[in-house]
């Protein structure tokens, strides 16, 4: 099986151990990325939730095309998951992700947090929410700066949970740091 074909099936269905390979193994291997395997934007979402680690391959793969940013607004629309978190994660360490879509990628995160009903699902998320959120901060691929203020509301509402309460000490950390725009401007308005 080619990896056109890995991947059409990839969409649909987790892969066998042997085909995963294959498919992670053709990805890496291929030289200029052609018609994005089969792959649209649209048909992004299946993968994510089937094969999260070829998606992630099959998105470093195209990073450098002028449809990346498509497959980066497939990923905000889907409906976020454990699997699109892990794909966002794992993008993180591969790629240089653009500030806006880091931004709208934790609204995003935050609104399913807070829309969600079933209290133990909720504070499951908000858990793994509140780690991804600490692991961008300190990638630096989410400017505090600019969501300082909205992340600081979503730990207050979450207090509760203790991973909430720890991206809140590490927000605050931030914000004490040199450097950063609020802490300047405030040493400045002191003197």
């Amino acid at each position: 099986m080619d990896v056109r074909q890995l991947l059409a099936k990839a969409v649909t269905q987790p892969l066998p151990e042997p085909q995963f390979q294959a498919a992670i193994n053709g990805l890496k291997e291929a030289g200029e990325v052609e018609d994005h395997f089969g792959i649209a934007p649209g048909k992004l979402g299946g993968l994510v939730e089937s094969n999260p680690a070829v998606a992630t391959e099959l998105l470093v793969k195209l990073k450098g095309t002028a449809d990346f940013p498509k497959y980066l607004n497939a990923l905000l629309d889907m409906e976020m998951s454990l699997h699109s978190m892990e794909v966002v994660n794992q993008l993180l360490s591969a790629v240089c992700l653009p500030p806006e879509f880091a931004h709208a990628y934790v609204s995003n995160c935050m609104a399913s947090c807070e829309n969600m009903k079933d209290r133990f699902m909720q504070n499951r998320l908000v858990r793994l929410v509140c780690v991804l959120f600490a692991s961008m901060i300190t990638r630096n691929a989410l400017r505090v700066s600019e969501v300082g203020i909205e992340l600081q509301a979503f730990c207050i509402e979450f207090s509760r949970i203790r991973e909430a309460a720890q991206l809140f000490r590490l927000l605050k950390a931030r914000e004490r740091e040199p450097g950063d725009p609020r802490s300047q401007a405030a040493e400045s308005s002191a003197s």
